[in-house]
């Protein structure tokens, strides 16, 4: 594990980079901007190694990132619509950032946020946040703590705890671009959700409040096909919150992803209620890769464990609020090997 100066914002603020690796030959690094994953490395049976998530050479990406690559979104992941939250009778207004949305936390963002390494070994560091009373419109000051760990042979897990001194709302995730085979479209990855519902979303991208079967729509994976599966036609745009089939509590598979070769897979667990696919249809050129080269669309894409979008206006859907004296609580492991 080694520690080192990424860069310094504007303000003078020192941006940390911590490169983790394990004995298996895998290796990550994590920048304290945005608690982002800027690299992950992981070896492949026939002894190369390849990336598997995107990242930016510099700063400067982190900076102007509107696709969120990398990084951890919060205090609410996803969308509030009209940025609208009532608690115990009273009406708060979250910041806006996505044409009258509350979009992954709001203006500023756990993701623009330098936090503070609070512990780290070979294979793990933890990340510290406190976020005051108001930020971003936000009752109660929270203060977060989030592990970023490398288990052998290759799964990076992620582990966030959270408290809050007043009755908030919490709902994070970890909003890395997967690839698993760099500079190629994902289109064409194998792709299965361990979900028999879905959230439906209306044109204006947020829920409209139902969950609804997935069965004889474009999401449903519960069978492993191609993303770009050509009956939905080869350019249907995925974002979309599926809910996890589960029995209990604790981890539970939600995903799993392999390379259209054959030479490698990712398994996603974790103990959140749904998960969200975004397909990178988004993403264009802008500052540059890690491996140099410019994003495009499908480069990569979103597997983004959390709770549901919008909950605090949809009855229907549980609700994220965080109460003084409880933890909130997600773990979520990606784990990587050669696919079966």
């Amino acid at each position: 594990m080694t520690i080192r100066e990424f860069a310094r914002l504007p303000d003078g603020t020192v941006v940390h980079e911590i490169s983790l690796s394990n004995a298996a030959g895998a290796t990550a690094s994590v920048l304290t901007f945005g608690a982002a994953l800027r690299d992950f490395v992981v070896p492949l049976a026939d002894g190369r190694r390849r990336r598997v998530v995107l990242g930016f050479d510099g700063i400067e990406g982190y900076l102007d990132n509107p696709r969120y690559l990398g990084v951890t979104v919060g205090r609410h992941a996803s969308r509030i619509d009209g940025g609208r939250v009532v608690i115990d009778g009273k009406i708060h207004q979250l910041s806006l950032n996505a044409a009258g949305i509350h979009l992954h936390g709001g203006a500023t963002g756990f993701s623009r946020k330098v936090w503070e390494i609070r512990d780290h070994g070979a294979d793990f560091v933890t990340l510290g946040l406190v976020s005051p009373d108001g930020d971003d419109g936000y009752p109660g000051r929270l203060d977060v703590a989030l592990t970023y760990r490398l288990a052998p042979p290759a799964t990076f897990s992620v582990e966030i705890a959270a408290t809050t001194d007043a009755p908030t709302l919490v709902s994070l995730a970890q909003h890395s671009y997967w690839t698993l085979t760099p500079g190629v479209s994902t289109r064409d990855h194998l792709l299965r959700f361990f979900a028999s519902r879905y959230v439906p979303f209306g044109d204006d991208m947020n829920p409209k409040g139902t969950i609804e079967p997935v069965a004889g729509t474009p999401y449903d994976f519960r069978d492993a096909r191609v993303i770009g599966d050509p009956r939905f036609g080869t350019d249907f745009a995925y974002d979309c919150y599926l809910v996890i089939d589960r029995d209990g509590p604790g981890l539970a598979p939600a995903a799993r992803l392999a390379a259209p070769d054959g030479s490698l897979a990712l398994d996603v667990v974790t103990t959140e209620p749904g998960i969200v696919l975004y397909d990178g249809a988004g993403l264009a050129p802008g500052a540059a890769d890690l491996g140099g080269t410019l994003h495009f669309p499908n480069a990569g894409l979103c597997l983004e464990p959390m709770r549901f979008p919008d909950n605090p206006n949809r009855p229907a859907f549980p609700s994220a609020r965080l109460n003084p004296g409880e933890t909130y609580r997600q773990r979520t492991e990606y784990r990587l090997a050669p696919a079966a």
